[in-house]
């Protein structure tokens, strides 16, 4: 028998599938179909499928494959969660892992609450370069605090890769149906982001305060994403000085709860540093047979429930109190 974790950050929901443990190792085609099998149809669903690998020079490697069946480069959410899972399995606090990008450190933070493990997961690269973000936009070579009334009329917009591709609005309220009209035209076929992007609003709330909603590439809404509420956080350093206080935790709620993330800004913008530091919660063990997993057969499952999410849920009406 073999075990799948469900697993959230924020709410951001995931399942962990550790393929050192198999006997045979499931191919990328197996994997985009058990991730679509999964995400759509157990324990009500997930964003994507987090398959831990071995790595030549860190404790593990994580790949990110999305609801759709697309791979994304990286996933700041589901870092905290692979994080935990390595940690506990190999008993260390403090390591690195691979991700399609780079070598991303990682630590075990304090609780977030009682039965609230956190971990501070490092995020980077950073890029502003049009290559890397892939868009096209009046020849632009990067876009930060532009206007764009192509996409919303009397918004600026950033953009920035953390790797993964991010455009941000700071608005005065967030709009959900905006929000999702523009995140779809941006993830269908367009000229402007041909291989789409993530799309996030955020609200300043005070300093060092922020509360971020992200249209995902590949998923749609989402209750957070980390890599977009670290972009945003690197964004809201860098345009809003007035409302950042450099000396102390960014605080960034989302609508499946709140993380926190360091900026540390450098003159050459690339070089500045981000982590996201929050919740890395359990909430599910699943065993099925390893040929099922081959198959993509998952009516035969054993499903036990951690407890974890009472728990979670209590930290979120604490900091909504």
């Amino acid at each position: 028998m073999v075990k799948i974790l469900k697993v959230h950050g924020s709410e951001n929901k995931f399942f962990i599938l550790d393929q050192t443990i198999l006997e045979q190792p499931l191919n990328d085609t197996e994997l985009k179909n058990l991730a679509v099998n999964l995400c759509q149809n157990i324990l009500n669903g997930a964003d994507g499928l987090l398959v831990v690998e071995t790595s030549e020079n860190c404790l593990g490697k994580m790949r990110v494959i999305n609801a759709d069946g697309s791979e994304a480069k990286m996933c700041g959410n589901g870092l905290r969660t692979v994080s935990r899972y390595l940690s506990e399995k190999y008993q260390l606090n403090e390591f690195q892992v691979e991700t399609e990008e780079s070598n991303l450190h990682v630590k075990r933070a304090s609780d977030f609450y009682e039965n609230v493990p956190a971990f501070s997961v490092e995020i980077s690269p950073i890029s502003f370069n049009k290559n890397d973000l892939s868009f096209s936009y009046h020849g632009l070579d990067e876009m930060i605090d532009e206007p764009v009334d192509e996409f919303i009329s009397n918004t600026k917009f950033s953009a920035v890769a953390v790797p993964n591709p991010h455009l941000i609005s700071f608005v005065p309220e967030i709009n959900q149906e905006d929000l999702k009209a523009l995140g779809s035209k941006l993830n269908a076929s367009n000229d402007y982001f041909p291989e789409g992007v993530n799309v996030s609003f955020c609200k300043i709330l005070d300093t060092n305060k922020l509360f971020v909603q992200t249209f995902e590439r590949g998923v749609g809404f989402t209750n957070a994403c980390g890599t977009g509420m670290s972009a945003t956080s690197l964004l809201f350093a860098m345009l809003h000085s007035d409302k950042f206080d450099p000396t102390k935790n960014i605080s960034v709620y989302n609508p499946g709860g709140m993380v926190m993330t360091q900026i540390n800004l450098n003159s050459t913008r690339e070089l500045s540093q981000i982590r996201l530091i929050g919740n890395a919660t359990f909430t599910h063990e699943i065993e099925l047979a390893e040929s099922d997993l081959h198959q993509n057969k998952l009516d035969n499952l054993k499903v036990n429930s951690t407890g974890e999410e009472l728990a979670y849920q209590e930290f979120v009406k604490s900091i909504n109190n």
